[in-house]
C-alpha cells in the first residue's frame, strides 16, 4: 500500500490515502504491536484522538504502554461535542498509570489548564509541519518559536507554584538542526520531528512524507510532499554528517549550538538570549545564495 501512495499522482493521493486510512484501527493490532516495540527495546507509546482515548487507553494499559499521548489539531480542557461523550481529561490522566502527553496547544493560558488536569507532556504547535495544510485551509496557527516560548512560560509558572514539571515538545516547523536548536533556546524540553525522520533510508515512506491529517474525510489537512533521502537514521541522529545542509548528524549540532553559547545542559540552553532575526540565515550568504540558484540555472556549474 505504501507503493502505491509513493506512485500516486499528486492529484489523486489524497483521495488514496483516505481510502486507506478509512479502515477502522483493529484494537487487537494495538497490543501486538506495543509488544513487538517494547520486544525490539523501544518505548511502547500510544496515540489517540480524545474520542478514542478511553477505549484506546484501556487496551493500551493491558498491553503495558509506557507512554499515552491524547492528540488532536487543538486540545484543551473545555471540550464540547453533540455526537459522543466529551471526555473528561483530567479524570483520564488520574487515572492512567502511565504519563499522557496532550496536544496540540499553543498559548499559555490553554497550557497552564492542561498542566492543571494532569498532563505530564505537552506538545506544541499547530499546522507548522512540513506537510501539515491546518494553516492554510483553516486559517490558524501560532509561529513556532512564540507558541514554544508562551508554553515554556506557562510550564515554569506552574511548577513554581504546584513543584511538578511538565516537560513541552514543541511539535513541527523544524527543517534543519539549526531550528532544532533554536526550538531548545525558545524553552523546550525535546522537539518533535517528522520529515527530518522522514528522510532516512529506513523510513517507510520512501522518501515520502505525509501528514497525519491527509486522511480526514470531510476536510484533509495534509499532504503528501517529497522530502528526498540524506542518510541512514544513525547519520541523521549522530553523524557523522556528510551534508552541510543541517540534515545529518542532529544531535552533535545541538551540542555544538549549545558549546558555541556557553550552556553545560538543557536548561542552560532554555535561559539563552534571543532575538527576532528573519536574514540570520542569509546574511553575508551571498555566495552560497548564488550557488543555490545555479542549481535552476541550465548552464548550472559551467565556468564562465
Amino acid at each position: 500500500m505504501i507503493e502505491k501512495i509513493v506512485g500516486a499522482s499528486q492529484s489523486e493521493v489524497t483521495a488514496l490515502i483516505q481510502s486507506v486510512y478509512r479502515e477502522p484501527v483493529k484494537e487487537k493490532l494495538i497490543g501486538r504491536r506495543i509488544k513487538e516495540i517494547k520486544d525490539a527495546g523501544g518505548i511502547g507509546a500510544v496515540s489517540a484522538i480524545p474520542q478514542q482515548a478511553i477505549r484506546w487507553g484501556e487496551i493500551a494499559v493491558k498491553s503495558g504502554v509506557d507512554i499515552f499521548v491524547i492528540q488532536a489539531t487543538v486540545t484543551s480542557v473545555n471540550h464540547v461535542a453533540e455526537r459522543y461523550r466529551p471526555l473528561d481529561l483530567g479524570a483520564f490522566c488520574k487515572a492512567m498509570p502511565a504519563p499522557v502527553i496532550v496536544g496540540n496547544c499553543v498559548n499559555y493560558e490553554v497550557a497552564l489548564e492542561l498542566m492543571e488536569a494532569g498532563a505530564s507532556g505537552l506538545l506544541v504547535g499547530i499546522g507548522p509541519g512540513a506537510a501539515c495544510t491546518t494553516r492554510e485551509v483553516l486559517g490558524i496557527g501560532v509561529p513556532q518559536i512564540t507558541a514554544t516560548c508562551d508554553c515554556a512560560a506557562a510550564r515554569d509558572f506552574y511548577f513554581k507554584m504546584h513543584g511538578r514539571y511538565v516537560p513541552i515538545i514543541t511539535d513541527g516547523g523544524m527543517t534543519g538542526s539549526g531550528d532544532i536548536c533554536k526550538a531548545f533556546a525558545a524553552g523546550a524540553d525535546s522537539v518533535m520531528v517528522g520529515s527530518m525522520l522522514a528522510r532516512a533510508e529506513e523510513a517507510p515512506g520512501r522518501g515520502y512524507h505525509w501528514g497525519m491529517a491527509t486522511s480526514d474525510e470531510n476536510l484533509p489537512r495534509g499532504t503528501r510532499v517529497r522530502v528526498g533521502v540524506t542518510g541512514s537514521l544513525k547519520e541523521i541522529l549522530l553523524g557523522p554528517a556528510r551534508v552541510d545542509d543541517g540534515s545529518q548528524n542532529l544531535v552533535g549540532a545541538l551540542r555544538t549550538s549549545m558549546g558555541s553559547l556557553g550552556c553545560l545542559n538543557l536548561r542552560e540552553m532554555q535561559l539563552v538570549e534571543i532575538c527576532i532575526a528573519p536574514a540570520i540565515k542569509t546574511e553575508g550568504k551571498v555566495f552560497q545564495s548564488a550557488r543555490k540558484a545555479a542549481q535552476f540555472m541550465p548552464d548550472a556549474g559551467r565556468d564562465s
